[in-house]
């Protein structure tokens, strides 16, 4: 499973390849002027490992950069992109979540704009204290009564972003079965589609709902998110969610299709207008 690049990192990397381009060099090439495998320079261009000062000096000289200020620059990019890493707040929680989760909190923590589609459950930033809590038990992948609200936790550090300047922005689509779904028992469910309603007041945040009368449709093969950055030179990356972790997709034609298939989604969901009158009714209808 491939693990996403941070965004001053993938911007590190770009730079990188192209000196090496301008050069004339091939990966291959270069990992034996440095003493190490092609598949080291790929990570290193693709942003995911940290680059040392030494390494970055070294590749810099190969490919006849010798610039001192290039090397100021790049080098304060490398030390940035790799304070990041190491310091997110995220970071306090590394017992109870996976490498690849913290991964994903990183970029988040970067991204300005979030579009998804959950066919299972609410959207994570978009969730209740006590229905993170249901599911993190129905997942059975922590145990211990501490691990289960550290990770409650983690979630709500994560909804802060929704509403610290600047804001996070984020569409949602939802299939309808996610109202519908359980989670945590009717009392739950009922305080998680009010809030949800709530939440569509805020300016950043919209939802709406994918009905069962649309049939078939193209998100019926599993949840994604799409995020997108600030920095002019960033891509966008998209995580697809599956039972057993996610697939990170950083290409742009592999970008470009999930973003076809949001528009598609947002396209055969109700309006936004119409989606909070059915989240109003579905949760009327956990109240009877």
């Amino acid at each position: 499973m491939a693990l996403p690049s941070t965004v001053l990192g993938r911007q590190l990397g770009e730079e990188l390849r192209g000196f090496r381009e301008a050069a004339g060099l091939s990966t291959a090439v270069v990992a034996e002027a440095l003493d190490c495998t092609k598949g080291k320079i790929s990570r290193i261009e693709n942003g995911r490992v940290p680059l040392r000062t030494p390494d970055l000096v070294a590749l810099l000289d190969t490919y006849g950069v010798r610039d001192a200020d290039t090397l100021s620059r790049l080098t304060t990019l490398a030390r940035t992109a790799n304070r990041r890493r190491r310091d997110g707040w995220w970071n306090q929680y590394g017992q109870v979540l996976a490498d690849t989760y913290r991964d994903y909190i990183a970029l988040e923590a970067v991204s300005d704009s979030i579009k998804t589609f959950q066919c299972q459950l609410v959207p994570g930033l978009l969730q209740t204290p006590a229905y993170v809590r249901a599911v993190t038990v129905a997942s059975r992948a922590w145990q211990s009564p501490e691990e289960i609200e550290q990770f409650v936790q983690v979630r709500l550090a994560r909804q802060e972003r929704l509403s610290n300047e600047p804001r996070l922005t984020v569409w949602a689509v939802v299939t309808e079965g996610v109202l519908l779904q359980q989670v945590g028992g009717p009392t739950v469910m009922r305080a998680q589609l009010d809030h949800l309603v709530a939440m569509t007041e805020e300016p950043n945040v919209t939802v709406q709902v994918l009905p069962f009368s649309r049939g078939a449709h193209a998100g019926m093969f599993g949840p994604y998110l799409l995020l997108s950055f600030p920095q002019v030179s960033a891509l966008d990356v998209v995580r697809a969610e599956n039972p057993t972790g996610a697939v990170w997709h950083e290409r742009e034609a592999e970008v470009s299709r999930y973003r076809e298939l949001f528009a598609d989604a947002r396209t055969s969901a109700l309006s936004p207008a119409e989606s909070v009158a059915r989240i109003k009714r579905i949760a009327k209808e956990h109240r009877a």
